[in-house]
């Protein structure tokens, strides 16, 4: 079976902008089959609404699928995770957070405790990817909570921000590298 990757973008995202295009194209040439996902109302993300719409994506989850989420599509694969009874490959995830970050439209992710130990056991592996100038995500997610909770392993940017066009970021190895170490 192939192996297949999903892309989530982030809040106010779409799958054409950013690095996704470029790591769409960079897996595709090592055999994968990528899905950078088009995510409903993504100026005003909702938990049900993304982790509904990535489900439905994925169709039966199994080992050989993988997930690279970017900032609040972090959360969402996190919550899809918490909703599935398979485990699979592994996801990175690239600014990610496990709060609101004081924003309104990030609070519908965070009206119930993460379920650390769930999400733990459907996945085989993490990778944690931050930026050492990110202006909205501390490095404390990384480094606290995604290296304590989940074992993910920790790669530091340096100075990426929150790994957007703002910042000059439109190809990011380290997810690619990411994605092929898991899968290997």
């Amino acid at each position: 079976m192939a192996k297949r990757v999903f892309v989530i973008h982030c809040w106010g995202g779409k799958p054409n902008t950013r690095w996704y295009p470029w790591l769409k194209r960079e897996l595709e040439k090592r055999d994968f089959e990528v899905s950078v996902l088009a995510m409903p109302d993504t100026e005003h993300p909702r938990m049900n609404a993304w982790v509904k719409s990535l489900s439905k994506a994925v169709g039966a989850p199994d080992e050989n699928c993988y997930f690279v989420g970017h900032s609040v599509g972090c959360i969402t694969i996190l919550r899809y995770l918490e909703t599935i009874r398979k485990e699979v490959g592994g996801v990175i995830m690239v600014a990610g957070f496990t709060s609101d970050l004081g924003f309104d439209d990030l609070k519908s992710f965070f009206t119930k405790p993460i379920n650390w130990k769930r999400i733990k056991s459907n996945c085989r592996g993490f990778v944690a990817v931050h930026s050492d100038n990110d202006p909205y995500v501390s490095l404390h997610y990384g480094k606290e909570i995604f290296k304590n909770k989940l074992g993910a392993d920790l790669v530091i940017e340096h100075g990426k921000g929150h790994f957007s066009i703002d910042n000059n970021v439109v190809e990011l190895p380290s997810v690619l590298n990411a994605v092929m170490r898991l899968s290997g």
